[in-house]
C-alpha cells in the first residue's frame, strides 16, 4: 500500500526551499518594521504615565507647600507628551511668568 501524500511531502524542491527562505526574510522585515512604531507608542505611553503621576503628586504634595498645577487639557497634553520634564516646564512657566 502506497501513500501518495507522503512521497510528495517528502520530496523537497529548490523552489520550495527558496520560497520558504523568502517568506522567512519577509516575516523578519515585517516584524522589524512593526518594532519601530511599537517602540514609539511604548515611549509615548511611558511619558504619559510618568507625566500623569507627576501631575497628581505635584497637586497632592504641593498643596501642603503652596505649589499646584491645574489639571486642564493643555497641562495634560504637555505632561503626556513630554513626561516629567514637561511637568517641570509647566511649573517653571507658572511661577516665572
Amino acid at each position: 500500500m502506497s501513500l501518495p501524500f507522503l512521497t510528495t511531502a517528502a520530496s523537497i524542491t529548490s523552489a520550495g526551499i527558496g520560497g520558504t527562505i523568502v517568506c522567512i526574510v519577509l516575516l523578519i522585515l515585517f516584524f522589524k518594521l512593526l518594532a519601530k512604531p511599537l517602540k514609539w507608542i511604548f515611549k509615548l505611553l511611558l511619558n504619559a504615565l510618568s507625566g500623569f503621576i507627576a501631575l497628581v503628586l505635584i497637586n497632592f504634595v504641593g498643596g501642603f507647600i503652596g505649589l499646584s498645577l491645574t489639571v486642564n487639557v493643555v497641562n495634560c497634553l504637555v505632561a503626556g507628551f513630554l513626561g516629567l520634564p514637561g511637568v517641570i516646564l509647566l511649573i517653571l512657566i507658572k511661577y516665572l511668568f
